[in-house]
């Protein structure tokens, strides 16, 4: 296929946390707020004046200095963290908001705290608690937590606009990017996609990490540019997965996925558009924070949430989506030492496989994935397995 004209553009804005959108926003008078997981609704931070940044650390090498204050037995992603900000690589942010999401995302920030490593003029942290189920109580909670954590900081600190007239314009302009990354990813659903699991990849995950208004032109023209492309008239691709798991910021992993020979349809992890990029509804009869926070509440796939309407729909719901997008198989990975994916990905592998049917690879994996023969070998296996499933006459 031709290249896309702008992705050349997109995977040099994911090259530094301190991106080339990131500076000019700041150059503007905008302040950076840092975030570190889908726990903390984001249109909150897209308020006037204000802009959210998920925390990545791309390009990671040693992580001696993160594990000398974490152990080498917490997941390196947020070693990879600690050791950035270590190294002053998160001097742009303005303040710093992360959830407990677990103990180790706790661990990486108060470290981060302790050896006082933002020295920006100013600069706070804020932690919330956020619901373990998703029900009426954790609905109370997350609204309070988000209004005295979030909202009310934002105000005091810089001025922002928090009323429910300021959220629905944060909301509208969220939407928008939504529709553009959704209307992009259903392209996948083609049975010769017109773009890759790795191009989409690139443009959902810069999203995340610049400022949205400043991205909304090139995506739009990326839209209307995959519109009229041609995929080859025969696939380079012997299989289509949907990639389920833990935190994926690193653009390696799926490339090496679909160099092994699967394209990757589907993107049910951390960073990705399912969920993550879908609408926010809004009627005109309730609070607006109680609607924001309801909505990113029941539409968390994270084991952080434990009730077992949860667990369940969790399993559900990348049944749901590998039929929707045509996966042959599922990949269900989980970062190295990350406890809660450990567990989900241990019984998520099993229901997707004995009740669902699915071929599932199952896979552990460090934060940096680089050229990892190990994993290449054994997506090209399951790859394999797949095709032998399909020339004996398997349902998938």
């Amino acid at each position: 296929m031709k290249d896309l004209k702008h992705l050349y553009y997109f995977e040099r804005l994911l090259e530094d946390a301190d991106n080339d959108l990131v500076r000019q926003a700041r150059q503007q008078g905008r302040k950076c707020i840092g975030s570190i997981c889908y726990q903390i609704p984001e249109v909150l931070m897209e308020l006037e004046g204000v802009f959210p940044v998920r925390l990545r650390a791309p390009r990671t090498g040693s992580i001696e200095m993160g594990t000398y204050y974490m152990t080498s037995l917490l997941c390196e992603y947020s070693r990879a963290l600690l050791e950035r900000a270590i190294e002053g690589g998160y001097q742009f942010l303005d303040c710093l908001i992360a959830p407990d999401g677990c103990t180790m995302i706790n661990r990486c920030v108060e470290n981060m705290e302790l050896l006082k490593t933002m020295s920006g003029e100013g600069f706070f942290y804020k932690y919330l608690e956020v619901p373990m189920k998703a029900d009426d109580n954790g609905l109370a909670l997350y609204v309070s937590e988000c209004r005295r954590k979030v909202l009310e900081p934002l105000a005091e600190k810089f001025g922002a606009d928090i009323s429910d007239a300021a959220l629905r314009k944060a909301v509208e302009q969220h939407n928008r990017l939504c529709r553009v990354i959704t209307e992009i990813g259903n392209f996948r659903k083609e049975k010769n996609p017109r773009i890759t699991g790795y191009e989409f990849h690139i443009l959902c995950m810069a999203t995340y990490v610049c400022p949205k208004d400043m991205l909304l032109d090139k995506l739009e023209e990326t839209l209307e540019e995959i519109k009229e492309r041609k995929p080859d008239e025969k696939s380079p691709f012997r299989a289509r997965v949907a990639l389920v798991g833990s935190e994926i910021d690193d653009v390696d992993m799926v490339k090496l996925v679909e160099d092994s020979g699967a394209l990757v349809v589907a993107d049910r992890f951390c960073l990705g558009s399912l969920p993550g990029r879908e609408e926010i509804s809004l009627n005109d009869s309730e609070d607006v924070l109680t609607q924001i926070c309801r909505h990113y509440m029941m539409a968390s796939m994270c084991p952080r949430q434990m009730n077992m309407e949860k667990v369940n729909r969790r399993k559900a719901y990348v049944n749901e989506i590998a039929g929707e997008y045509g996966a042959d198989g599922i990949i269900f990975e989980q970062m190295k030492f990350c406890d809660p994916w450990a567990y989900e990905r241990m019984t998520g592998t099993h229901i997707l496989r004995e009740e669902y049917g699915y071929p599932v690879l199952s896979i552990d994996r460090p934060y940096a994935v680089g050229n990892s023969g190990q994993i290449r070998t054994r997506v090209q296996a399951f790859v394999e397995s797949i095709e032998i499933k399909k020339l004996q006459g398997g349902d998938r």
